[in-house]
């Protein structure tokens, strides 16, 4: 997957070490933390804290970070694949597992 890059000011005004100038590569594995982002879970999350949550990334890509873990890594996706991978849940594709 290709980085994505942030610039302070296009990560909800957060400012980056080093000043503005500095950019942020956006990539599965970065600290969640880091990026700065909204995150939210399901309004039907269970109770128990042990939530998936997501946040919308600049350019449209999706981050997705364990609530147990707020500063662990966070996955990133495009959103058109995990459009496709939630269809398939839909679609009953893993069932079986």
């Amino acid at each position: 997957m290709q980085a994505i890059r942030l610039t302070a000011g296009s990560s909800g005004g957060k400012r980056f070490p080093g000043g503005q100038e500095e950019q942020l590569q956006i990539r599965s594995g970065i600290p969640a933390d880091e990026l700065g982002v909204q995150w939210r879970k399901s309004s039907i999350s269970n109770p128990s804290g042990s939530c998936v949550e997501m946040a919308e990334l600049p350019g449209g890509a999706v981050a997705v970070r364990n609530s147990r873990h707020p500063s662990g890594p966070a996955l990133v996706y495009p959103r058109p694949a995990l459009a496709a991978f939630l269809e398939a849940i839909k679609q009953g594709e893993f069932d079986d597992l």
